[in-house]
């Protein structure tokens, strides 16, 4: 994978409306080819995010939004927001990036937008461009209680690529032309 851009400060996410906006914020910036790592302990907010970023997108192609449950179980879950194809992946519970290869993951990183719940499992099956969102709980990005949320949470996005900072740079509020 190439070398990542510095990181940006991280954004404090106030509260799971905050989440839902940056998400909708983000979504008419993305297209097929697009990938999205979700990182962050269990509870940190990466399922609602990319529950509000699939609906952002069905709605914004004129289709109601549908109900986007965790794919823990069911390991991948597909939707589409008109011609675009969506890939929602939770690899929790994966043991090995062959395992995440056996789903079709590797041929969904060239057509469609994927969100990936726990991509260490990829291992050096990831992209190579990507951005990585990675979702803290607590004060200023430290690691704390998952569910604790009176500090909010906090987002670092690290973009690997090109593409991958014009997105991380919508979401930092410069609206580059993404």
């Amino acid at each position: 994978m190439p070398a990542a851009a510095p990181a940006p400060s991280p954004l404090h996410l106030a509260s799971p409306e905050a989440t839902a906006a940056l998400a909708a914020r983000l979504a008419p910036h993305l297209r097929g080819g697009d990938t999205l790592l979700l990182e962050g302990p269990i509870g940190a907010g990466k399922t609602h995010f990319a529950r509000h970023l699939i609906g952002a997108l069905q709605r914004a192609a004129g289709a109601p939004a549908e109900e986007v449950p965790s794919p823990s179980y069911t390991l991948v879950q597909t939707y589409r927001a008109g011609p675009l194809e969506i890939w929602h992946a939770d690899l929790y519970r994966l043991a090995s990036a062959d395992e995440a290869l056996e789903l079709g993951l590797d041929e969904a990183f060239g057509t469609a937008l994927c969100l990936v719940e726990w991509p260490d499992r990829l291992g050096p099956a990831a992209p190579a461009e990507a951005l990585t969102l990675r979702f803290d709980a607590g004060a200023a990005g430290a690691a704390g209680a998952a569910g604790d949320d009176a500090a909010g949470r906090w987002l670092s996005a690290l973009p690997s690529g090109p593409r991958a900072a014009a997105l991380a740079a919508v979401l930092a509020g410069a609206d580059a032309a993404a």
